[in-house]
Protein backbone atom coordinates (compact mmCIF):
# COMPACT_ATOMS: atom_id res chain seq x y z
CA UNK A 1 0.00 0.00 0.00
CA UNK A 2 1.18 3.50 -0.78
CA UNK A 3 0.26 7.07 0.10
CA UNK A 4 -3.17 8.33 1.12
CA UNK A 5 -5.67 8.57 -1.75
CA UNK A 6 -8.90 9.23 0.10
CA UNK A 7 -9.99 10.26 3.56
CA UNK A 8 -13.64 10.63 4.52
CA UNK A 9 -13.93 12.05 8.04
CA UNK A 10 -16.94 12.55 10.36
CA UNK A 11 -19.44 12.11 7.51
CA UNK A 12 -23.07 12.63 8.54
CA UNK A 13 -26.18 12.46 6.37
CA UNK A 14 -29.85 12.74 7.35
CA UNK A 15 -33.04 11.92 5.47
CA UNK A 16 -36.25 13.39 6.91
CA UNK A 17 -34.51 13.90 10.24
CA UNK A 18 -33.23 10.30 10.45
CA UNK A 19 -29.47 9.70 10.45
CA UNK A 20 -28.39 7.42 7.58
CA UNK A 21 -24.76 8.25 8.44
CA UNK A 22 -23.33 9.62 11.65
CA UNK A 23 -19.60 10.35 12.06
CA UNK A 24 -18.67 7.75 9.43
CA UNK A 25 -15.00 7.31 8.48
CA UNK A 26 -13.12 5.70 5.61
CA UNK A 27 -9.58 6.07 4.41
CA UNK A 28 -8.05 4.51 1.30
CA UNK A 29 -4.41 4.27 0.21
CA UNK A 30 -3.02 3.90 -3.29
CA UNK A 31 -2.55 0.29 -4.44
CA UNK A 32 -4.97 -0.91 -1.74
CA UNK A 33 -8.13 -2.99 -1.84
CA UNK A 34 -10.17 -1.81 1.14
CA UNK A 35 -13.37 -3.67 1.99
CA UNK A 36 -16.42 -1.83 3.31
CA UNK A 37 -18.45 -4.32 5.34
CA UNK A 38 -21.76 -4.16 7.17
CA UNK A 39 -25.29 -5.45 7.28
CA UNK A 40 -27.91 -4.19 4.82
CA UNK A 41 -28.89 -0.75 6.05
CA UNK A 42 -25.52 -0.16 7.75
CA UNK A 43 -24.86 2.90 5.56
CA UNK A 44 -22.30 1.48 3.11
CA UNK A 45 -24.18 2.51 -0.05
CA UNK A 46 -25.09 5.91 1.39
CA UNK A 47 -21.44 6.62 2.20
CA UNK A 48 -20.41 5.64 -1.34
CA UNK A 49 -23.18 7.80 -2.84
CA UNK A 50 -21.77 10.75 -0.88
CA UNK A 51 -18.33 9.94 -2.34
CA UNK A 52 -19.83 9.61 -5.83
CA UNK A 53 -21.65 12.95 -5.69
CA UNK A 54 -25.14 11.41 -5.72
CA UNK A 55 -25.81 12.69 -2.18
CA UNK A 56 -24.36 15.81 -0.61
CA UNK A 57 -22.96 15.43 2.89
CA UNK A 58 -24.50 17.31 5.84
CA UNK A 59 -21.35 17.30 7.96
CA UNK A 60 -17.78 16.13 7.60
CA UNK A 61 -15.02 16.40 5.02
CA UNK A 62 -13.55 14.52 2.04
CA UNK A 63 -9.89 14.75 1.09
CA UNK A 64 -8.29 13.43 -2.11
CA UNK A 65 -4.50 12.96 -1.96
CA UNK A 66 -4.32 15.19 1.11
CA UNK A 67 -6.40 18.06 -0.29
CA UNK A 68 -9.92 18.74 0.99
CA UNK A 69 -12.44 18.76 -1.87
CA UNK A 70 -16.14 19.48 -2.38
CA UNK A 71 -18.06 16.77 -4.25
CA UNK A 72 -21.50 18.12 -5.11
CA UNK A 73 -22.22 16.10 -8.26
CA UNK A 74 -21.28 12.97 -10.17
CA UNK A 75 -19.30 15.24 -12.51
CA UNK A 76 -17.24 16.46 -9.53
CA UNK A 77 -16.53 12.85 -8.53
CA UNK A 78 -15.35 11.99 -12.05
CA UNK A 79 -13.13 15.09 -12.03
CA UNK A 80 -11.36 13.79 -8.92
CA UNK A 81 -10.86 10.34 -10.47
CA UNK A 82 -13.68 8.50 -8.66
CA UNK A 83 -15.70 5.77 -10.41
CA UNK A 84 -18.47 3.71 -8.82
CA UNK A 85 -19.64 0.35 -10.17
CA UNK A 86 -23.12 -0.03 -8.72
CA UNK A 87 -24.67 -3.38 -7.80
CA UNK A 88 -27.65 -2.61 -10.04
CA UNK A 89 -26.38 -2.42 -13.60
CA UNK A 90 -26.99 1.04 -15.11
CA UNK A 91 -26.04 0.46 -18.74
CA UNK A 92 -28.33 1.54 -21.59
CA UNK A 93 -29.65 -1.74 -23.05
CA UNK A 94 -30.33 -0.58 -26.62
CA UNK A 95 -26.95 1.03 -27.18
CA UNK A 96 -23.81 -0.87 -28.19
CA UNK A 97 -20.99 -1.78 -25.82
CA UNK A 98 -18.83 1.01 -27.27
CA UNK A 99 -21.60 3.60 -26.95
CA UNK A 100 -22.13 2.62 -23.32
CA UNK A 101 -18.44 2.78 -22.43
CA UNK A 102 -18.06 6.28 -23.91
CA UNK A 103 -21.55 7.60 -23.14
CA UNK A 104 -21.32 11.35 -22.50
CA UNK A 105 -17.63 11.55 -23.48
CA UNK A 106 -17.67 10.37 -27.08
CA UNK A 107 -14.52 11.22 -29.10
CA UNK A 108 -15.21 13.82 -31.77
CA UNK A 109 -13.76 14.84 -35.11
CA UNK A 110 -12.58 18.36 -35.94
CA UNK A 111 -15.98 18.91 -37.52
CA UNK A 112 -17.60 18.35 -34.13
CA UNK A 113 -19.30 15.09 -35.11
CA UNK A 114 -18.74 11.90 -33.10
CA UNK A 115 -15.74 9.91 -34.31
CA UNK A 116 -17.49 6.55 -34.31
CA UNK A 117 -14.52 4.66 -35.76
CA UNK A 118 -12.23 5.86 -32.97
CA UNK A 119 -14.88 5.12 -30.34
CA UNK A 120 -15.46 1.56 -31.57
CA UNK A 121 -11.73 0.90 -32.06
CA UNK A 122 -10.88 2.12 -28.54
CA UNK A 123 -13.73 0.10 -27.04
CA UNK A 124 -12.65 -3.02 -28.93
CA UNK A 125 -9.10 -2.63 -27.62
CA UNK A 126 -10.43 -2.44 -24.06
CA UNK A 127 -12.53 -5.57 -24.62
CA UNK A 128 -9.53 -7.41 -26.08
CA UNK A 129 -7.27 -6.29 -23.23
CA UNK A 130 -9.79 -7.73 -20.77
CA UNK A 131 -10.05 -10.99 -22.69
CA UNK A 132 -13.71 -10.41 -23.53
CA UNK A 133 -14.56 -12.26 -26.74
CA UNK A 134 -17.16 -9.70 -27.75
CA UNK A 135 -17.58 -7.15 -30.50
CA UNK A 136 -17.80 -3.51 -29.45
CA UNK A 137 -20.81 -3.20 -31.78
CA UNK A 138 -22.87 -5.72 -29.77
CA UNK A 139 -25.98 -4.33 -28.09
CA UNK A 140 -25.85 -4.47 -24.28
CA UNK A 141 -29.34 -5.99 -24.30
CA UNK A 142 -27.88 -9.07 -26.00
CA UNK A 143 -25.34 -9.67 -23.20
CA UNK A 144 -25.73 -11.90 -20.16
CA UNK A 145 -25.90 -10.26 -16.73
CA UNK A 146 -22.33 -11.41 -16.07
CA UNK A 147 -21.09 -9.86 -19.32
CA UNK A 148 -22.90 -6.60 -18.50
CA UNK A 149 -21.17 -6.58 -15.11
CA UNK A 150 -17.78 -6.87 -16.83
CA UNK A 151 -18.68 -3.98 -19.19
CA UNK A 152 -19.43 -1.84 -16.11
CA UNK A 153 -15.95 -2.66 -14.79
CA UNK A 154 -14.28 -1.94 -18.14
CA UNK A 155 -16.16 1.38 -18.35
CA UNK A 156 -14.88 2.40 -14.90
CA UNK A 157 -11.31 1.44 -15.81
CA UNK A 158 -11.55 3.45 -19.07
CA UNK A 159 -11.90 6.67 -17.04
CA UNK A 160 -8.34 6.13 -15.73
CA UNK A 161 -9.82 6.46 -12.26
CA UNK A 162 -7.62 6.69 -9.18
CA UNK A 163 -10.42 5.42 -6.93
CA UNK A 164 -12.83 2.67 -8.00
CA UNK A 165 -15.75 1.53 -5.84
CA UNK A 166 -17.02 -1.99 -6.57
CA UNK A 167 -20.43 -2.76 -5.01
CA UNK A 168 -21.08 -6.54 -4.95
CA UNK A 169 -19.17 -6.98 -8.24
CA UNK A 170 -19.20 -10.80 -8.19
CA UNK A 171 -22.90 -11.33 -7.41
CA UNK A 172 -23.69 -12.26 -11.04
CA UNK A 173 -20.34 -13.66 -12.17
CA UNK A 174 -19.33 -17.25 -12.82
CA UNK A 175 -16.29 -18.66 -10.99
CA UNK A 176 -14.19 -18.18 -14.13
CA UNK A 177 -15.26 -14.55 -14.40
CA UNK A 178 -14.59 -14.01 -10.67
CA UNK A 179 -11.02 -15.24 -11.18
CA UNK A 180 -10.66 -12.84 -14.10
CA UNK A 181 -12.03 -9.95 -12.02
CA UNK A 182 -9.55 -10.69 -9.23
CA UNK A 183 -6.66 -10.66 -11.74
CA UNK A 184 -7.99 -7.31 -13.02
CA UNK A 185 -8.05 -5.96 -9.46
CA UNK A 186 -4.43 -7.08 -8.98
CA UNK A 187 -3.42 -5.28 -12.18
CA UNK A 188 -5.20 -2.11 -11.02
CA UNK A 189 -3.35 -2.28 -7.70
CA UNK A 190 -0.03 -2.48 -9.56
CA UNK A 191 -1.01 0.75 -11.32
CA UNK A 192 -1.56 2.44 -7.94
CA UNK A 193 -5.37 2.45 -8.13
CA UNK A 194 -7.22 2.28 -4.81
CA UNK A 195 -10.32 0.07 -4.69
CA UNK A 196 -13.21 0.17 -2.21
CA UNK A 197 -14.73 -3.32 -2.32
CA UNK A 198 -18.23 -4.03 -0.98
CA UNK A 199 -19.26 -7.68 -0.68
CA UNK A 200 -21.20 -10.01 1.63
CA UNK A 201 -19.01 -12.93 0.51
CA UNK A 202 -16.56 -13.16 3.38
CA UNK A 203 -14.21 -15.59 1.61
CA UNK A 204 -13.62 -12.98 -1.11
CA UNK A 205 -12.55 -10.39 1.44
CA UNK A 206 -9.87 -12.65 2.89
CA UNK A 207 -8.60 -13.42 -0.61
CA UNK A 208 -8.21 -9.98 -2.15
CA UNK A 209 -8.47 -7.18 0.44
CA UNK A 210 -5.75 -5.49 2.49
CA UNK A 211 -7.94 -3.82 5.13
CA UNK A 212 -11.61 -3.99 6.15
CA UNK A 213 -13.75 -1.19 7.58
CA UNK A 214 -16.94 -2.25 9.36
CA UNK A 215 -20.08 -0.10 9.66
CA UNK A 216 -23.21 -0.63 11.73
CA UNK A 217 -26.37 1.51 11.85
CA UNK A 218 -24.71 4.29 9.85
CA UNK A 219 -21.72 4.60 12.18
CA UNK A 220 -18.07 3.63 11.98
CA UNK A 221 -17.24 0.55 14.07
CA UNK A 222 -13.58 0.00 13.21
CA UNK A 223 -10.91 -0.85 10.65
CA UNK A 224 -8.83 -4.04 10.76
CA UNK A 225 -5.98 -5.48 8.73
CA UNK A 226 -7.38 -8.46 6.82
CA UNK A 227 -4.56 -10.87 7.59
CA UNK A 228 -4.89 -10.14 11.32
CA UNK A 229 -8.64 -10.74 11.70
CA UNK A 230 -11.09 -13.66 11.55
CA UNK A 231 -14.51 -14.37 10.11
CA UNK A 232 -16.06 -14.54 13.60
CA UNK A 233 -14.48 -11.24 14.62
CA UNK A 234 -15.88 -9.47 11.56
CA UNK A 235 -19.37 -10.91 12.07
CA UNK A 236 -19.29 -9.80 15.71
CA UNK A 237 -18.32 -6.26 14.65
CA UNK A 238 -21.09 -6.21 12.03
CA UNK A 239 -24.01 -7.41 14.12
CA UNK A 240 -22.83 -6.30 17.58
CA UNK A 241 -23.05 -9.80 19.01
CA UNK A 242 -21.69 -13.30 18.53
CA UNK A 243 -23.57 -15.50 16.06
CA UNK A 244 -23.15 -18.89 17.71
CA UNK A 245 -25.50 -20.69 15.28
CA UNK A 246 -24.98 -19.33 11.78
CA UNK A 247 -26.28 -22.27 9.76
CA UNK A 248 -29.37 -23.57 11.56
CA UNK A 249 -30.27 -27.08 10.39
CA UNK A 250 -31.76 -29.72 12.68
CA UNK A 251 -34.80 -30.86 10.71
CA UNK A 252 -35.30 -34.35 9.33
CA UNK A 253 -37.43 -35.40 6.37
CA UNK A 254 -39.73 -38.37 5.82
CA UNK A 255 -39.69 -40.87 2.94
CA UNK A 256 -43.01 -39.57 1.58
CA UNK A 257 -42.49 -38.18 -1.93
CA UNK A 258 -44.26 -34.83 -2.38
CA UNK A 259 -42.86 -33.75 -5.76
CA UNK A 260 -41.47 -35.87 -8.58
CA UNK A 261 -40.04 -34.52 -11.84
CA UNK A 262 -39.45 -36.97 -14.71
CA UNK A 263 -37.30 -36.25 -17.78
CA UNK A 264 -38.19 -32.55 -17.96
CA UNK A 265 -36.68 -31.01 -21.09
CA UNK A 266 -36.68 -27.46 -22.41
CA UNK A 267 -34.75 -27.23 -25.65
CA UNK A 268 -31.34 -25.64 -25.27
CA UNK A 269 -31.78 -25.03 -21.54
CA UNK A 270 -32.74 -28.17 -19.56
CA UNK A 271 -32.29 -31.80 -20.64
CA UNK A 272 -33.94 -34.88 -19.10
CA UNK A 273 -34.04 -33.51 -15.55
CA UNK A 274 -35.39 -36.02 -13.03
CA UNK A 275 -35.53 -35.82 -9.24
CA UNK A 276 -37.74 -36.46 -6.20
CA UNK A 277 -38.47 -34.20 -3.24
CA UNK A 278 -39.51 -35.71 0.11
CA UNK A 279 -41.80 -34.22 2.73
CA UNK A 280 -39.85 -31.81 4.95
CA UNK A 281 -36.69 -32.20 2.86
CA UNK A 282 -34.34 -29.38 1.90
CA UNK A 283 -33.03 -30.33 -1.54
CA UNK A 284 -30.18 -28.08 -2.62
CA UNK A 285 -29.52 -27.31 -6.28
CA UNK A 286 -25.93 -26.35 -7.11
CA UNK A 287 -24.04 -25.61 -10.32
CA UNK A 288 -22.29 -22.86 -12.19
CA UNK A 289 -24.12 -19.80 -13.53
CA UNK A 290 -25.90 -20.86 -16.74
CA UNK A 291 -26.26 -24.52 -15.69
CA UNK A 292 -30.05 -24.33 -16.03
CA UNK A 293 -31.07 -24.39 -12.36
CA UNK A 294 -33.35 -21.32 -12.42
CA UNK A 295 -34.80 -22.32 -15.78
CA UNK A 296 -35.73 -25.76 -14.41
CA UNK A 297 -37.48 -24.15 -11.44
CA UNK A 298 -39.36 -21.72 -13.70
CA UNK A 299 -40.59 -24.67 -15.79
CA UNK A 300 -41.88 -26.42 -12.65
CA UNK A 301 -43.63 -23.22 -11.52
CA UNK A 302 -45.17 -22.47 -14.92
CA UNK A 303 -43.16 -19.37 -15.74
CA UNK A 304 -41.57 -21.16 -18.71
CA UNK A 305 -42.90 -23.94 -20.96
CA UNK A 306 -41.12 -27.24 -21.58
CA UNK A 307 -41.31 -29.66 -24.49
CA UNK A 308 -41.34 -32.97 -22.65
CA UNK A 309 -41.40 -34.49 -19.19
CA UNK A 310 -43.90 -34.59 -16.35
CA UNK A 311 -44.46 -33.08 -12.92
CA UNK A 312 -46.08 -35.26 -10.26
CA UNK A 313 -47.46 -33.81 -7.01
CA UNK A 314 -48.58 -36.15 -4.22
CA UNK A 315 -48.58 -39.07 -6.66
CA UNK A 316 -50.76 -37.32 -9.25
CA UNK A 317 -49.52 -36.02 -12.59
CA UNK A 318 -50.35 -32.31 -12.86
CA UNK A 319 -50.45 -29.86 -15.74
CA UNK A 320 -48.82 -26.53 -14.87
CA UNK A 321 -49.18 -23.98 -17.66
CA UNK A 322 -48.81 -20.86 -15.51
CA UNK A 323 -48.02 -19.82 -11.91
CA UNK A 324 -51.70 -19.97 -10.92
CA UNK A 325 -51.69 -23.69 -11.77
CA UNK A 326 -48.59 -24.11 -9.60
CA UNK A 327 -50.18 -22.23 -6.69
CA UNK A 328 -53.30 -24.44 -6.92
CA UNK A 329 -50.97 -27.43 -6.58
CA UNK A 330 -49.37 -25.91 -3.47
CA UNK A 331 -46.08 -24.91 -5.17
CA UNK A 332 -44.51 -21.51 -4.44
CA UNK A 333 -41.46 -19.87 -6.01
CA UNK A 334 -39.27 -17.11 -4.55
CA UNK A 335 -37.35 -15.67 -7.50
CA UNK A 336 -33.64 -14.87 -7.40
CA UNK A 337 -34.24 -11.33 -8.72
CA UNK A 338 -36.51 -9.90 -6.04
CA UNK A 339 -36.40 -6.31 -7.29
CA UNK A 340 -37.23 -6.95 -10.95
CA UNK A 341 -39.29 -10.16 -10.80
CA UNK A 342 -40.55 -10.40 -7.23
CA UNK A 343 -41.48 -7.26 -5.33
CA UNK A 344 -43.72 -4.27 -5.99
CA UNK A 345 -41.13 -1.80 -4.69
CA UNK A 346 -43.39 1.28 -4.51
CA UNK A 347 -46.15 -0.65 -2.73
CA UNK A 348 -46.48 -1.34 0.98
CA UNK A 349 -45.25 -4.29 3.00
CA UNK A 350 -48.87 -5.38 3.43
CA UNK A 351 -49.63 -5.16 -0.30
CA UNK A 352 -46.59 -7.30 -1.12
CA UNK A 353 -47.39 -9.95 1.50
CA UNK A 354 -51.11 -10.37 0.73
CA UNK A 355 -51.34 -9.77 -3.04
CA UNK A 356 -51.35 -13.50 -3.94
CA UNK A 357 -54.06 -14.39 -1.41
CA UNK A 358 -56.19 -11.25 -1.58
CA UNK A 359 -59.32 -13.29 -2.39
CA UNK A 360 -59.16 -14.74 1.14
CA UNK A 361 -59.80 -11.26 2.56
CA UNK A 362 -62.70 -10.46 0.21
CA UNK A 363 -66.30 -10.39 1.39
CA UNK A 364 -69.02 -9.14 -0.97
CA UNK A 365 -66.40 -7.52 -3.22
CA UNK A 366 -64.90 -5.64 -0.26
CA UNK A 367 -61.60 -6.30 1.50
CA UNK A 368 -61.87 -7.40 5.12
CA UNK A 369 -59.13 -5.03 6.31
CA UNK A 370 -59.14 -6.33 9.89
CA UNK A 371 -58.37 -9.89 8.76
CA UNK A 372 -55.76 -8.68 6.23
CA UNK A 373 -54.02 -6.55 8.88
CA UNK A 374 -53.98 -9.50 11.28
CA UNK A 375 -52.35 -11.81 8.71
CA UNK A 376 -49.80 -9.15 7.72
CA UNK A 377 -48.86 -8.61 11.36
CA UNK A 378 -48.46 -12.37 11.80
CA UNK A 379 -45.82 -12.53 9.07
CA UNK A 380 -44.05 -9.33 10.14
CA UNK A 381 -43.72 -10.76 13.63
CA UNK A 382 -43.08 -14.37 12.63
CA UNK A 383 -40.27 -13.54 10.22
CA UNK A 384 -38.92 -10.59 12.27
CA UNK A 385 -39.35 -8.12 9.41
CA UNK A 386 -37.83 -4.80 10.49
CA UNK A 387 -40.25 -2.16 9.27
CA UNK A 388 -41.88 1.02 10.58
CA UNK A 389 -45.24 -0.59 9.86
CA UNK A 390 -47.34 -2.55 7.38
CA UNK A 391 -47.77 0.56 5.21
CA UNK A 392 -44.05 1.24 4.73
CA UNK A 393 -42.96 1.06 1.08
CA UNK A 394 -40.86 -2.03 0.39
CA UNK A 395 -38.22 -0.02 -1.51
CA UNK A 396 -37.23 1.58 1.81
CA UNK A 397 -36.45 -1.74 3.51
CA UNK A 398 -32.99 -3.36 3.65
CA UNK A 399 -32.25 -6.23 1.28
CA UNK A 400 -32.70 -8.85 3.99
CA UNK A 401 -36.08 -7.50 5.01
CA UNK A 402 -37.20 -7.24 1.38
CA UNK A 403 -36.34 -10.91 1.00
CA UNK A 404 -38.35 -11.81 4.10
CA UNK A 405 -41.36 -9.89 2.71
CA UNK A 406 -41.11 -11.90 -0.52
CA UNK A 407 -40.87 -15.19 1.40
CA UNK A 408 -43.90 -14.11 3.47
CA UNK A 409 -45.96 -13.58 0.33
CA UNK A 410 -45.44 -17.17 -0.75
CA UNK A 411 -45.85 -18.62 2.74
CA UNK A 412 -49.26 -16.93 2.78
CA UNK A 413 -50.30 -19.32 -0.04
CA UNK A 414 -49.70 -22.23 2.39
CA UNK A 415 -47.39 -24.19 0.04
CA UNK A 416 -46.35 -27.83 0.27
CA UNK A 417 -43.34 -27.12 -1.96
CA UNK A 418 -41.34 -23.91 -1.58
CA UNK A 419 -38.71 -23.14 -4.24
CA UNK A 420 -36.11 -20.63 -3.04
CA UNK A 421 -33.86 -19.33 -5.82
CA UNK A 422 -30.70 -17.73 -4.34
CA UNK A 423 -32.54 -16.91 -1.06
CA UNK A 424 -29.65 -14.97 0.51
CA UNK A 425 -28.13 -13.18 -2.50
CA UNK A 426 -27.23 -9.60 -1.55
CA UNK A 427 -28.22 -10.23 2.07
CA UNK A 428 -25.98 -9.50 5.07
CA UNK A 429 -24.79 -12.17 7.52
CA UNK A 430 -27.29 -11.28 10.25
CA UNK A 431 -30.25 -11.54 7.87
CA UNK A 432 -28.76 -14.72 6.36
CA UNK A 433 -28.81 -16.42 9.76
CA UNK A 434 -32.45 -15.36 10.20
CA UNK A 435 -33.40 -16.73 6.76
CA UNK A 436 -31.64 -20.03 7.52
CA UNK A 437 -33.65 -20.24 10.73
CA UNK A 438 -36.88 -19.65 8.76
CA UNK A 439 -35.95 -22.37 6.23
CA UNK A 440 -35.15 -24.82 9.04
CA UNK A 441 -38.44 -24.04 10.83
CA UNK A 442 -40.48 -24.55 7.64
CA UNK A 443 -38.75 -27.86 7.00
CA UNK A 444 -39.55 -29.05 10.53
CA UNK A 445 -43.20 -28.12 9.90
CA UNK A 446 -43.25 -30.43 6.87
CA UNK A 447 -42.78 -27.93 4.03
CA UNK A 448 -40.62 -29.43 1.26
CA UNK A 449 -37.97 -26.97 0.10
CA UNK A 450 -35.86 -26.68 -3.05
CA UNK A 451 -32.98 -24.28 -2.45
CA UNK A 452 -31.05 -23.07 -5.50
CA UNK A 453 -27.79 -21.50 -4.38
CA UNK A 454 -24.40 -20.51 -5.79
CA UNK A 455 -23.02 -20.27 -2.25
CA UNK A 456 -21.36 -23.67 -1.65
CA UNK A 457 -21.06 -23.39 2.17
CA UNK A 458 -24.76 -22.44 2.26
CA UNK A 459 -25.97 -25.33 0.14
CA UNK A 460 -23.73 -27.83 1.98
CA UNK A 461 -24.78 -26.73 5.46
CA UNK A 462 -28.52 -26.34 4.78
CA UNK A 463 -29.35 -29.28 2.48
CA UNK A 464 -30.39 -32.88 3.14
CA UNK A 465 -29.39 -33.83 -0.41
CA UNK A 466 -27.81 -31.82 -3.23
CA UNK A 467 -28.63 -32.03 -6.95
CA UNK A 468 -25.77 -30.74 -9.10
CA UNK A 469 -26.46 -29.36 -12.58
CA UNK A 470 -24.08 -28.96 -15.50
CA UNK A 471 -25.05 -27.63 -18.94
CA UNK A 472 -28.75 -28.17 -18.38
CA UNK A 473 -28.48 -31.70 -16.99
CA UNK A 474 -28.55 -33.05 -13.44
CA UNK A 475 -25.08 -34.58 -13.30
CA UNK A 476 -25.36 -35.98 -9.75
CA UNK A 477 -27.62 -36.15 -6.70
CA UNK A 478 -25.48 -36.33 -3.57
CA UNK A 479 -26.40 -37.69 -0.15
CA UNK A 480 -25.27 -35.93 3.01
CA UNK A 481 -22.17 -38.12 3.47
CA UNK A 482 -20.95 -37.15 -0.01
CA UNK A 483 -21.02 -33.37 0.54
CA UNK A 484 -17.85 -31.41 -0.14
CA UNK A 485 -17.01 -28.36 -2.21
CA UNK A 486 -14.59 -30.42 -4.30
CA UNK A 487 -17.21 -33.07 -5.10
CA UNK A 488 -19.85 -30.50 -6.03
CA UNK A 489 -17.44 -28.60 -8.30
CA UNK A 490 -16.32 -31.89 -9.90
CA UNK A 491 -19.88 -32.60 -11.07
CA UNK A 492 -20.69 -28.93 -11.77
CA UNK A 493 -17.82 -28.72 -14.27
CA UNK A 494 -18.74 -31.88 -16.18
CA UNK A 495 -17.01 -34.62 -14.17
CA UNK A 496 -18.59 -38.06 -14.17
Amino acid sequence: MGSSLLEMSCISKQFLGVHALKDAHLDLKSAEVHALLGENGAGKSTLMKVLGGIYSLDEGSISIEGQEVKINSVKDAKHYGISIIHQEIVLVPYLSIAENIYLGREPSKKSGFIDKKMMFDNAQKLLDDFGMELSATTLVDDLTVAQQQMIEIIKAVSFNSKIIVMDEPTSSLTEKEVRFLFRTISNLKEQGVGIVYISHRMNELFEITDRITVMRDGTYIGTVTTKDTTNDKLISMMVGRELSNYYIKDSSYTEETILKVNNLTKKGVVKNASFELKKGEILGFSGLVGAGRSELMKCIFGLETFEQGEVIVNGQKVVIKNPNDAIKNKIAYVTENRKEEGLFLIQSVQFNITIKVLQEFMRFFKVNSKYENKETSRYIKGLSIKTTGAEQEVKNLSGGNQQKVLISRWLATNPQVLILDEPTRGVDVGAKAEIYSIINKLSKEGVSIIMVSSDLPEVINMSDRIAVMCKGEISAILNNDQFSQETIMHYATGGQ
